[in-house]
């Protein structure tokens, strides 16, 4: 597909067929070909008109008589097959199909775009869309795009793929307002044969492109889109999300508390983090870092120095960078000494630097300071806050001058340096005049989405060298249960410990003789709970008895369990009987499995804070211990395994071998595995026992 969609990008021909007056669409089509010096020749068709555009129509592609290596489709949706099929025949192999009304309409209009497809698969063609604007090819000059364009159309390292229309235009704009070049933007449409995943894996094989920028709506291929993020991550190319959309998992998952943990977007954060994809929230943020990424690459550490000539402006940058986990240290005595002699008596040297408005009386004093900052060793990056100039002035060469001078001081820093603006605002003609002439660095637009591009890079720093591929795990064959069937706690902790997870002793009794004996083997206190298959929330019914200390206890909590079990449909039912634990921490550890992306795993606070903090940390299958310990670190409620107010910490290797153990059970399972949860999973020290269990069968 890659070779395909060179074709596709870079054509030397291209013809506009349904070409009309009466059409925005074609109109802009047209102009942005023209206005941006499309190098090849255009060609107009529409079969009742000789004029269009100004410009001679042809009433077919077959009247053309020269050979097109595009085909730009804006006919009725009924016409788009005859147009593929006249084509094919003369030999043009690409084709952008502008047209909707196919797939996104219902099922009719589904099975014309089935025919479109299939045609395009029998003949070797390739087909963007339908129901897309097209492609800017910027560093082409080759814009095929049914909206308007506005100047100037800036080439640059960032791909930007998109699952929209309208937005496509808006990015676009945005993109040319912050300075932000792009080698292509596509519009996707329905991806009828054209997928995201094909255009990502041509961005990773395009040299002119640095960082993929993405829209998405909804991951069509989540096989294929790993396999492409993996790809870029080798290959050392940023993968930046905007993804929307959220929902819940499907209801077979509520039987397991997980169920209710766990959601579609929370299993798009787990997958992104394995694949080393960048997340965004905004627009805004999906530019703005996808350009700091392109200048800067890796940002390797949260030790950010910052210099600035505002005070008020150091104190938003300290509020933020402690909202996005990044540290501003001291610095090194030296540091400060050398900056006491460059700024004024009256500046105080610290981090993040104010050198004050005495930058307004020495232009030099922000650069000076900066070459100090950079040279710290206690710091991996530097922020200086600096806005490019909007207007020129009388003589704009002293402003090229200073400009120049920060701009080669930035070019020998050992360390990255990320110049942000005070506020959001676009850059003007003499700003990106300042920087064509000086190599001056991309500005990230304002302190605050600048500081959130800057967290994001730190982030993908670290997470794109946890990146690795993940080898298909040994399934083994699942024990015999129906469909639907819910294992409940005495059936699913003899599964877990069959496999080598460590569980708490427990007995089944059927009567009340059996329960006292297996309290007497344990000794006193015991725990006696409900024991009937199907049965998924005991204490729902009062089906766990709690810190039970002799026989008459026993007897009495075996009688009221079973009485509560018979009511509610459970006339064979038993009960279990386990030693009690005391102390420690309990913790939950849950895994469903995703329609799309497969297993996910749930850990945090278990017992009765499930539902009180919801305080969890997922990831994706298989897990590795330190992958575990990891997301352990995240847990709001991590301090209680560290040892909070001089309680026994926990033993973190051997409990994240443990649920590492629990994770690979469950893939090794294979697809038949509904939901699995162990809660709680008990820590005291280096003792690990899960103390319930539950699995769900597809």
């Amino acid at each position: 597909m890659t070779r395909s969609l060179r074709e596709l990008f870079r054509p030397s021909s291209i013809a506009l067929v349904g070409a009309t007056d009466k059409s925005g669409w074609s109109l802009s089509a047209f102009q942005n070909l023209r206005d941006h010096e499309f190098a090849g020749k255009v060609y107009l068709v529409n079969p009742r008109t000789e004029v269009v555009h100004g410009e001679t129509a042809h009433r077919s592609l077959s009247g053309i008589g020269e050979p097109v290596d595009l085909a730009f489709v804006m006919v009725p949706t009924t016409a788009v097959l005859s147009v593929l099929r006249e084509g094919a025949g003369l030999g043009i192999r690409n084709y952008v199909v502008l047209t909707a009304g196919f797939g996104e309409t219902g099922p009719a209009g589904k099975r014309l775009e089935d025919e479109i497809v299939a045609f395009a698969v029998e003949h070797g063609l390739t087909v963007l869309g339908p129901n897309g604007n097209g492609y800017i090819n910027a560093a082409g000059r080759t814009t095929p795009y049914g909206l308007p364009i506005p100047a100037p159309l800036l080439p640059g390292p960032v791909g930007v793929v998109l699952q929209s229309g309208a937005l496509a235009s808006s990015v676009l704009s945005f993109a040319q307002a912050r300075n932000v070049g792009l080698s292509l933007l596509t519009s996707m449409g329905n991806e009828a044969m054209v997928s995201v995943t094909d255009v990502m894996s041509y961005l990773v094989d395009d040299p002119g492109t640095r960082v993929i920028a993405l829209f998405l709506e909804s991951v069509r291929h989540p096989a294929e889109f790993a396999r492409v993020c993996l790809r870029a991550a080798r290959a050392g190319k940023p993968v930046v999300a905007l993804k929307i959309g959220t929902s819940a998992l499907a209801s077979h998952t509520a039987q397991a508390h997980t169920g209710a943990l766990v959601g579609d977007d929370r299993v798009i954060d787990a997958a992104f983090r394995r694949f080393g994809v960048l997340r965004v929230h905004s627009l805004e943020d999906l530019i703005i870092t996808a350009g700091l990424l392109a200048s800067v690459g890796r940002i390797d550490g949260r030790r950010l120095g910052v210099v600035t000539p505002s005070g008020g402006a150091s104190e938003i940058i300290a509020d933020r960078a402690e909202q996005e986990g990044l540290e501003l240290p001291a610095f090194a005595p030296d540091t400060v000494a050398r900056l006491t002699g460059i700024v004024p008596g009256f500046a105080t040297v610290q981090n993040p630097l104010d050198v004050t408005g005495y930058v307004v009386v020495d232009r030099t004093l922000l650069g000076r300071a900066l070459e100090v900052v950079a040279e710290d060793p206690g710091i991996d990056a530097v922020l200086l806050l600096n806005d490019l100039p909007r207007v020129a002035p009388a003589d704009p060469s002293v402003t090229l001058q200073i400009a120049g001078a920060t701009a080669e001081r930035i070019r020998r820093s050992r360390v990255p340096v990320v110049v942000v603006s005070n506020v959001l605002t676009d850059i003007t003609e003499f700003g990106r005049h300042v920087q064509a002439q000086t190599g001056f660095p991309y500005v990230a637009g304002g302190i605050e989405h600048g500081m959130t591009a800057i967290g994001n890079v730190v982030r993908w720093s670290e997470a794109v060298r946890q990146v690795r591929d993940v080898a298909p795990a040994a399934v083994v064959e699942p024990p015999a249960a129906g469909p639907g069937e819910v294992w409940a706690e005495h059936r699913a902790a003899g599964l877990l410990a069959g496999h080598g997870i460590p569980v708490v002793p427990a007995e089944l009794a059927a009567g009340e003789a059996e329960a006292v004996a297996a309290a007497e083997r344990f000794g006193y206190p015991v725990v006696l709970k409900a024991a009937a298959d199907g049965l998924g929330h005991k204490s729902d019914i009062g089906g766990v008895r709690l810190g039970l200390t002799g026989p008459d206890e026993v007897r009495a909590a075996h009688r009221e369990v079973l009485a509560a079990l018979r009511d509610r449909g459970h006339p064979d039912a038993a009960t279990l009987v386990q030693p009690q634990r005391r102390g420690g921490v309990e913790l939950l550890v849950g895994v469903v499995r995703d329609p799309a992306w497969g297993p996910a795993m749930a850990i945090g606070l278990g017992g009765v804070w499930v539902e009180a903090l919801r305080d969890t940390a997922l990831r994706l299958l298989p897990v590795t211990p330190d992958d575990v310990r990891a997301a352990l670190a995240e847990l709001r409620g991590y301090g209680l395994l560290t040892g909070a107010r001089g309680a026994e910490p926990a033993d973190l290797g051997r409990l994240s071998e443990v649920i590492a153990r629990i994770g690979e059970l469950a893939v090794e399972l294979g697809p038949r595995l509904t939901a699995l949860e162990v809660n709680p999973l008990l820590v005291t020290g280096s003792r690990v026992e899960a103390l319930d269990a539950l699995i769900t069968w597809s």
